[in-house]
């Protein structure tokens, strides 16, 4: 069976990986996700990830992070949504890219330069399209 949204199936296993409090998850790869992965490691959201070669498409493990509150371990990626979906396509122009939380989170787009955060979307005057939203 093929999969309609891959992206949405990412954020989802992280969604519940964090919710469960697993150190790990793992997901087939792709070039997006693999982009998408470095863009979270990159603003400390994920510790680490690790690209696995086996088969034709290959494994992307993520490395969750935690912190801990009031005892409890609880994880960096408090909530994590899909706003640019295959059945409605979300753009945004340079000049209004998405403030996640009032700027404690970030957006996450795909534009002709590459997947960027709105905050280098915004330092390079550039739009595209909004495919997820972390905090």
């Amino acid at each position: 069976m093929s999969m309609t949204d891959p992206i949405a199936d990412m954020l989802t296993r992280i969604r519940n990986a964090t919710t469960a409090g697993h150190r790990r998850v793992e997901m087939p790869a792709s070039g997006q996700k693999r982009a998408m992965a470095e863009l979270l490691v990159k603003q400390g959201y994920v510790e680490k990830f690790e690209f696995i070669e086996d088969g034709p498409q290959g494994t992307l493990r993520l490395f969750l992070k935690y912190y801990s509150r009031d005892g409890r371990r609880t994880g960096v990626i408090e909530g994590i949504r899909r706003v640019s979906r295959p059945g409605r396509r979300i753009f945004a122009g340079k000049d209004n890219i998405p403030k996640v939380c009032g700027g404690y989170g970030i957006s996450i787009l795909s534009t002709n330069q590459g997947i960027l955060t709105g905050h280098q979307c915004r330092m390079r005057g550039i739009g595209g399209e909004v495919l997820c939203e972390v905090w």
